[in-house]
């Protein structure tokens, strides 16, 4: 019986950079691109640290310091929501707009409000710290000219990725093309 989930020379066989399956729900907002291996990276770390904070919790907690292990776990819980809320950080699309999804903030464009949607060169940041690169955003330009980066190609999803960047930035650009109001 073979078990090809099990071998090693499956990996190699397969292109690990492929586009997402194709879903006709419009409706639903999705991501248009695969998190980055930076960012699944970092998440699964501070689960990792989760996992230690929650055996310190049991221990704690059969010593007897409730109290204690009570901080434990509303750490623990934090450090979870914390990490999940890392691989949600991205761009999102539907029907009804375009969504910039940051670790404390969302903001949502509808497409009546997008005059265009454009990479352009810029200085980006790099992994989402404060040093600046130059790199290419995708921007969404609403009416009126305000500007909202989507992506970089620097932020946790793309680095060193170039192909998986140019295809989201494609992907969003054909979103904008099918669903924004043309003026």
């Amino acid at each position: 019986m073979p078990l090809p989930f099990l071998t090693a020379d499956r990996g190699f066989d397969t292109d690990e950079d492929v586009a997402l399956p194709f879903d006709d729900d419009h409706d639903q907002w999705r991501r248009p691109y695969r998190p980055g291996p930076w960012r699944v990276a970092a998440a699964a770390v501070a689960l990792l640290l989760a996992s230690f904070i929650l055996l310190a919790t049991m221990i704690i907690a059969f010593a007897g310091a409730l109290s204690g292990a009570a901080v434990c776990l509303g750490l623990a819980a934090l450090v979870i929501v914390g990490a999940l809320r890392m691989l949600r950080v991205g761009a999102w699309v539907s029907r009804h707009g375009v969504r910039r999804v940051a670790f404390f903030r969302t903001e949502t464009v509808p497409w009546a409000r997008v005059s265009a949607v454009r990479t352009v060169q810029q200085p980006v940041r790099w992994l989402g710290l404060p040093r600046t690169v130059q790199g290419q955003a995708l921007v969404v330009v609403r009416q009126g000219g305000e500007q909202l980066a989507l992506l970089t190609d620097h932020n946790a999803d793309f680095l060193a990725r170039v192909e998986a960047f140019d295809r989201a930035a494609d992907t969003v650009e054909a979103w904008s093309a099918e669903y924004a109001v043309s003026g």
